[in-house]
């Protein structure tokens, strides 16, 4: 059985581009970004107008796209001569990302300010991040909502490791999009709203069947199954022992294991001035669908609301502060598919648009 597990996931990766592949387009793609100035293909952006207003650090995320690979059209210009196109960026230190995008998190989750603000004429710009297996041509539904309802905000989609390039390790992806939010939050000393397409889901459902799935914790918690972003995130409530030992990025940054940049990271992620969850029962997709608010299973495969889940209780990296300083707004949505965040109106209008001071 765990030979047979082991060719599955070998001939699912085997289009992925080799390690030096990898690695030569990463340190290229790092030696294009300046300083001071950004080329195009080190903005790795599709940016829209308007100028940045600064504002307090505030972060929207939405559930993962589990499709397969896009193939997305040619990569336009815009009328400033500002095409999409892929880049990484380095942060701050191992894992160490601008306030309140230390946690990738698992679903639709908006961190912004304290209260809605009313349409004026400019707005903090937006960042958004896809999920597992996408791109940044997904968000285009998501760039006209943004456009028409809040005009003139600078509104950047990074275009990074779009595709199989997503199974790439979390923390080179960590450290990569941190490098590419920095120069964007330096222009915007009081925050930024960032809109993160889920990086916590049960793809590998997707890929193997339950008989197989109960054996892949052997193949994620060896060293060789941390290189791959999946099992980054995979945490198996039936082996949480080999879980919390073996896990180098989910127990991590959950505060789950001791570790020396657990305080910093906790402190980092308490910047945030509100966090917006937004998920429903028929994604389809994340799993339990109440991870989506922070809940998960017990070994029983009983689903735990968040407020019952070791990692509030212990406040392990502040979530428990933020919920009592009133900085966490929950948003359930039935009706809508996993693959339907980012574009479904009625969601955008609900759960989004309001915040987006």
């Amino acid at each position: 059985m765990m030979m047979t597990t082991v060719r599955m996931v070998q001939s699912t990766i085997a289009a992925m581009p080799t390690a030096r592949e990898m690695k030569e387009k990463f340190r290229a793609s790092r030696e294009a970004i300046s300083a001071d100035t950004m080329s195009p293909r080190a903005k790795a952006v599709r940016t829209c107008g308007g100028r940045v207003e600064e504002g307090r650090l505030e972060l929207c995320c939405l559930a993962s796209t589990p499709q397969p690979p896009l193939s997305a059209p040619p990569k336009a210009q815009d009328s400033q001569g500002v095409r999409k196109t892929s880049g990484s960026m380095l942060g701050p230190g191992p894992g160490l990302l601008p306030a309140g995008l230390l946690l990738l998190l698992p679903f639709l989750t908006l961190l912004l300010p304290a209260a809605p603000a009313p349409h004026r004429a400019s707005y903090k710009p937006v960042i958004v991040v896809h999920g597992l297996f996408d791109s940044s041509y997904s968000f285009r539904h998501l760039l006209e909502y943004i456009n028409e309802t809040h005009p003139g905000t600078v509104v950047t989609v990074l275009d990074l490791f779009d595709g199989r390039e997503s199974l790439r390790p979390l923390w080179e992806q960590v450290q990569g999009f941190g490098e590419a939010v920095a120069p964007i939050m330096a222009k915007a000393p009081q925050g930024v709203h960032l809109i993160c397409y889920s990086q916590d889901t049960d793809y590998l459902k997707w890929l193997f069947p339950t008989s197989m799935r109960s054996n892949l914790y052997r193949i994620c918690y060896s060293p060789w199954g941390q290189e791959f972003s999946i099992c980054n995130y995979w945490h198996d409530p039936h082996h949480d022992d080999l879980y919390l030992n073996a896990s180098s990025f989910l127990a991590l940054i959950n505060g789950e294991r001791d570790h020396p940049n657990a305080t910093a990271w906790r402190k980092n992620f308490l910047r945030v001035g509100r966090l917006v969850l937004i998920g429903g029962p028929d994604d389809g997709v994340i799993t339990p669908w109440q991870s989506s608010f922070f809940g998960f299973y017990d070994e029983n495969e009983t689903v735990l609301e968040m407020e019952e889940q070791l990692v509030y209780l212990r406040d392990s990296f502040g979530l428990k502060t933020l919920l009592a300083r009133g900085a966490i707004v929950r948003c359930p949505m039935a009706g809508i598919s996993h693959t339907a965040w980012h574009s479904n109106r009625t969601l955008y209008e609900t759960c989004i648009e309001p915040w987006l001071s």
